[in-house]
């Protein structure tokens, strides 16, 4: 009898605490998918939108110069990694958090009141820009703050679950843009009006979606792990001055970071375009594959983050290392020569099965690298400077290669990054068994 006494009122304690990490999951988690949408929407939408900001009689011109400006907001993601890493750090992740999705609700907001060049001339694309690099450096301080919150929040022995929601939510958010366009293609507009100006209209549905997670972050916890560093009184350096102090990490983060972004980018952002103008499917067909494909690789992420935390994480991304430079080379070169929409489907879900391995638990592989007082910079400042290189420049240097008549160059450019990750992923140590997280620095 005294044995049950004793025990029963830990259950209400367990309760609690697990139900506060899946509320707070939850809350860091929508906010994530929310600035993904923002941030994807101008790719499930620039083959409506670019016509009006880039004459040209070349359909492909006018898709490179978009896809130009989407690389051109990845230029500024090592700032904006800077400069929310250090307010994460110094100030805590909930204040990185909520000014950073305040930020994207601005740059959604310009691209959908900006007139076109056909109103303004230069001044068009112009503005495009801006907002493009507002957006960049918005989701440069979203991703190093959010993976260190979703790895904080979680349980020793889950991190690799429940970081992996990161990435759920990061491609939700280009599923979410993606159904927002299947629904207005199908649904609620005509082509020509979709053309004309619908294609505004997920903008504008954006920076709502903004200020509802604008408003819910103000609500977040602090992670148990900054207060504790914030209550240990150790001296803080300035954020690039203490990410000196780690240069191995650093390496580590670009290193495992250039194969995996560059194979994300092009089987999402990319595959729009390539299925459409590449495997010749006609726009809602296009745009169904990649939302099934997408529905797959969310699916994978938490069955991927779960293994992991069972067999660690290297196994994981040696996984994806040599599957991806074994047969991204083969996936590609078939895709490009099927005329199936299942056939399509089928090949780029076969490229998720290993991209996962990379996707699912990139985040917390890099949490669990550095300390504490540093960590949001430590995962934000190298991962944005490696995804500005190789991720966001995938479909522009894949549209260069296709306009110069070799398209399949970007096959083997892209096999041979990843192959680059690989002898990273080979000569690392585990993170599950070597983490940084259980000290408060």
């Amino acid at each position: 009898m005294s044995e049950t006494t004793a025990t029963s009122p830990a259950h209400p304690i367990e309760f609690d605490d697990a139900k506060r990490r899946l509320k707070a999951i939850f809350m860091g988690s929508v906010g994530n998918l929310v600035e993904w949408y923002d941030f994807y929407a101008y790719t499930a939408f620039a083959l409506y939108f670019a016509p009006h900001f880039f004459p040209s009689n070349d359909p492909v011109v006018q898709q490179l110069n978009a896809a130009t400006l989407f690389a051109a907001g990845f230029i500024v993601r090592p700032l904006g990694g800077w400069l929310f890493g250090h307010l994460a750090d110094r100030y805590g992740r909930r204040l990185s958090l909520t000014i950073s999705v305040v930020m994207m609700c601005f740059g959604s907001l310009i691209i959908a009141v900006t007139p076109t060049y056909a109103s303004i001339g230069f001044a068009a694309p112009a503005l495009l820009a801006v907002a493009r690099i507002i957006e960049g450096l918005s989701l440069g301080g979203e991703y190093g703050a959010s993976a260190t919150y979703l790895t904080e929040v979680a349980d020793p022995e889950h991190r690799g679950f429940y970081s992996s929601f990161q990435y759920v939510t990061l491609i939700g958010g280009q599923l979410t843009a993606i159904l927002v366009l299947l629904l207005l293609q199908n649904v609620f507009l005509t082509h020509e009006q979709l053309v004309a100006w619908g294609w505004r209209i997920p903008f504008v549905i954006g920076a709502g979606l903004a200020i509802t997670a604008m408003i819910m972050r103000r609500h977040m916890h602090e992670t148990e792990s900054f207060e504790a560093a914030k209550k240990s009184g150790l001296k803080r350096e300035s954020s690039l001055k203490g990410l000196l102090k780690y240069p191995r990490e650093v390496a580590i983060v670009v290193g495992l970071t250039a194969g995996g972004t560059a194979a994300f980018y092009t089987f999402t952002t990319y595959m729009q375009t390539f299925v459409k103008q590449t495997v010749g499917l006609s726009d809602i067909v296009t745009t169904y594959v990649i939302a099934g494909s997408l529905i797959f690789a969310s699916i994978l992420q938490p069955i991927y983050g779960l293994i992991s935390d069972r067999i660690g994480r290297k196994p994981m991304l040696v996984f994806f290392g040599v599957a991806g430079t074994l047969l991204t080379v083969p996936i590609l070169t078939t895709l490009a020569s099927t005329k199936s929409p299942w056939v399509a489907f089928l090949l780029i879900s076969g490229a998720w099965v290993f991209v996962a391995g990379y996707t699912s638990i990139n985040a917390v592989v890099k949490a669990e690298l550095f300390p504490t007082s540093i960590r949001a910079t430590g995962v934000a400042v190298p991962y944005a400077l490696t995804v500005s290189i190789f991720g966001g420049t995938a479909p522009a240097i894949a549209l260069f290669f296709k306009q110069q008549g070799h398209e399949q160059w970007f096959y083997y450019y892209l096999s041979a990054v990843i192959f680059l990750s690989l002898l990273v992923y080979t000569t690392m140590r585990d993170t599950k068994h070597a983490s940084a997280m259980n000290r408060h620095e």
